[in-house]
């Protein structure tokens, strides 16, 4: 059974998960309060309040200067949070017609339903779906998340060659919505025509009809699986 919790501090196991799930090969294991202030948009000392207040409740592990980590009860509330919020966004994609940039800060205010039984039902409901619209993982009711297959950056792909859009690295709604106006989803196929050493920016095809060209802040969010 989850803890009590307001939305607060699930918004906060929430973000020192996802942060230190993106930043695990640097972090040690550990997340700066500084860090979770820039996720969160608020000041670093109100982090470290809370971060007190997270560790008495026994959901973080907390050194000074040193970071926090998520214990294990911790992590899964996060994950719990987390499940909510792809679950509903699945939903309102699949099921309702949102666009994949509206959703988010809708899924925002979902999550925090307190139901696992709606939780399970909604899951059950939309046939125990594994990834969420912009291709992040779904974990199961286990807490256990599923893995793309061979998935990679879009940068790493050589010209000329093909891949599958899988993923996308942000929820960002200007970046989605770009993506959208330019025929980008998951599933969609891309071939690498030109590679800008300069910039990073790179020329592609999209499903073999029209080619464009994206900036290296746009690249860097895309993941895919190559085409053999």
């Amino acid at each position: 059974m989850s803890l009590s919790l307001s939305q607060s501090e699930e918004n906060y196991l929430k973000s020192i998960f996802n942060l230190l799930d993106e930043n695990m090969a640097s972090t040690n294991g550990r997340v700066s309060t500084n860090l979770i202030a820039k996720d969160l948009q608020t000041k670093a000392s109100s982090v470290t309040e809370m971060i007190k207040k997270l560790s008495t409740k026994k959901l973080v592990l907390f050194e000074k200067y040193k970071g926090c980590s998520l214990t294990q009860i911790g992590k899964k509330e996060a994950v719990e949070i987390i499940r909510k919020h792809r679950l509903w966004e699945t939903f309102l994609v699949e099921k309702l017609a949102f666009n994949w940039n509206e959703v988010h800060d809708i899924a925002e205010q979902l999550e925090h339903i307190k139901s696992p039984l709606l939780t399970n039902k909604l899951s059950e409901f939309l046939n125990h779906p594994k990834f969420d619209p912009h291709g992040d993982p779904i974990p199961d009711k286990d807490g256990v998340f599923p893995k793309h297959d061979s998935i990679g950056k879009l940068t790493d792909l050589l010209i000329n060659q093909n891949s599958i859009v899988v993923k996308i690295g942000s929820d960002n709604t200007d970046l989605l919505s770009h993506l959208s106006k330019n025929n980008i989803g998951i599933h969609s196929q891309i071939k690498c025509l030109e590679k800008n050493e300069f910039d990073d920016s790179m020329k592609i095809e999209i499903d073999g009809q029209h080619s464009i060209n994206l900036s290296k802040k746009v690249v860097k969010n895309i993941y895919i699986k190559i085409i053999k």
